[in-house]
């Protein structure tokens, strides 16, 4: 059996102290110790409360596993906790990830009665990428307890703790709450070395194979390192891509255009359950000789024909910040609230398409919706690059 302790202790045997920490404590390690502590605090004074754990409406890997992590650590303070997301998921490897978590996601639903919980917990967002779950809280009177999220600070929700950080992932922040004996992991427990296993793959994601990942990733990884699955992990990121997937790719091949090493590329109209082709689309436009940025939109098609212009940048050039490329972009809606943000190497955006959406089944109308978008966010993508239409 694996334990903590026995990580603590492979850490002396390579020059570290005996209480598993580097002898010169850095502040990245000050900070994760009183952050921990912290949060220790604040769920011990919550003990036996019913939780819900809100995740953006898309969940990523990073997302799922650190809710799944949030889920076990309050299990210790005898919190009851659900996990709630107001999209879809649609992406393979995701759909691998919540069976193998055997998590029931609950899908949001405007009647859902929230007035069984006495809090909510924000994991991998800050309330703007799940405004419909955010205000039905708001209006059930349901306290923001917690917010630990690794993007840019947003000023949304006024939690009475937060954590956020500039790590690659927001499982480098819940490995670290791993670390610091939250949960004292065990080899020999199932749920334990599957949130590992899960934390790892979210790390692996969001830091694109860890090109992008910093030293808190890196000591992250190495810690997770001793309870993951590889076997399983290989499962998970071995998921190969949908008929659906790869026609998106074809189509952002066709519409690609490039502009000073951008490749932007407009798709049309997307299914719902299909829109996280987005982001794998600009993944694979990225692979492109002398390109280094790469951005994907299209009209995705949800619930009763709502319609809602997304859009996915991702980059390889280290001095393009995409969360101010985009803000600069698309700017505010009228409650003051960013159309697109991001971080480092990687961004998207969502426009709501209002009172024009619907009329699916007229295809001339479709056609002329779709070419004035278009032609609006290239002209707005060319103005912010600094180049003329072509």
């Amino acid at each position: 059996m694996t334990t903590k302790t026995d990580v603590e202790e492979r850490k002396v045997d390579n020059g570290t102290d005996g209480s598993g920490e580097v002898s010169l404590e850095t502040r990245e390690v000050a900070v994760a110790k009183s952050k921990a502590q912290k949060l220790v605090e604040i769920l011990e004074a919550h003990r036996g409360e019913r939780h819900l754990i809100v995740v953006h409406d898309f969940p990523d890997p990073d997302a799922i596993a650190a809710a799944f992590t949030h889920r076990l650590i309050s299990a210790q303070f005898d919190i009851e906790a659900d996990v709630i997301y107001g999209g879809k998921i649609s992406h393979q490897q995701n759909i691998a990830l919540v069976r193998l978590l055997g998590l029931n996601l609950l899908p949001f639903d405007p009647a859902l009665d929230l007035s069984h919980y006495q809090a909510a917990v924000f994991v991998d967002n800050q309330g703007t990428t799940a405004e419909k779950i955010t205000e039905a809280l708001e209006a059930a009177g349901v306290p923001c307890l917690i917010v630990v999220d690794h993007h840019e600070v947003q000023e949304r929700l006024q939690p009475h703790f937060k954590d956020i950080r500039r790590s690659g992932a927001v499982a480098t922040i819940y490995a670290r709450y791993l670390e610091q004996g939250l949960l004292e992991l065990d080899r020999s427990n199932k749920d334990h070395i599957i949130a590992a296993t899960a934390l790892m793959h979210g790390l692996i994601t969001d830091t694109q194979n860890f090109i992008r990942a910093n030293a808190e990733d890196f000591q992250a990884a190495s810690f997770l390192s001793w309870f993951t699955d590889v076997e399983i992990l290989g499962q998970i990121m071995r998921q190969l891509r949908p008929k659906q997937v790869m026609e998106i790719i074809r189509r952002a091949l066709g519409e690609r255009m490039t502009v000073e090493s951008f490749s932007i590329a407009g798709i049309g109209y997307v299914r719902a359950e299909d829109r996280d082709a987005i982001p794998q689309a600009a993944d694979f436009l990225l692979t492109e000789e002398n390109i280094h940025t790469a951005i994907v939109y299209g009209i995705v098609v949800g619930a009763n024909d709502e319609e809602k212009l997304i859009g996915s940048l991702r980059t390889l050039k280290i001095t393009l910040d995409p969360d101010e490329f985009l803000k600069e972009v698309f700017g505010k809606d009228p409650t003051g609230h960013f159309f697109g943000g991001g971080k480092q190497l990687a961004g998207g955006f969502e426009i709501p398409v209002g009172f024009l959406s619907g009329d699916s089944t007229d295809e001339e109308y479709r056609r002329m919706k779709w070419q004035v978008y278009d032609a609006q966010i290239k002209q707005k993508l060319f103005n912010k690059i600094g180049v003329e239409k072509g």
